[in-house]
């Protein structure tokens, strides 16, 4: 198996929710076609370097994992007919230098995403304790 970095970008005009529904679809391709998933980065909303289908800022997201070659041509092609994909572009590691990169890639994107569930569970809590403080005194 090769390991693999697609970076695809969403229009800005969709919604939180219908963002998520196009990283699922193509996380939903990835594991049909039998590719492993190792990490994930939302990128989130950013400015694009030039104009694409008229849109000057679209929603990034970069998923790596391991694969077959024959596999890209059906992730690329999924990619294409997606009228909610403005742009993507895959990139294979090969040689050791570059299989470095890609684990040091891996982790990054898994520790962001480890960071992000905890930042959030916390402030979950937080909420719930003001929650109750403010019952309690009341």
């Amino acid at each position: 198996m090769n390991c693999y970095e697609t970076l695809f970008v969403v229009k800005p005009t969709l919604t939180e929710e219908e963002i998520a529904a196009q990283i699922t679809k193509v996380k939903d391709v990835l594991a049909k076609e039998g590719a492993e998933l190792v990490g994930t980065n939302d990128m989130g909303m950013r400015k694009l370097a030039y104009p694409v289908q008229k849109n000057d800022r679209g929603y990034y997201t970069v998923l790596f994992y391991k694969a077959e070659g024959t596999f890209i041509n059906e992730l690329e092609r999924n990619l294409k007919i997606n009228e909610d994909v403005i742009k993507f572009l895959t990139v294979k590691y090969t040689n050791t230098k570059e299989m470095t990169q890609f684990n040091k890639l891996v982790d990054a994107a898994n520790k962001a995403e480890a960071k992000a569930v905890v930042t959030e569970v916390t402030a979950e809590v937080t909420a719930e304790v003001t929650a109750e403080v403010t019952k309690e005194e009341a």
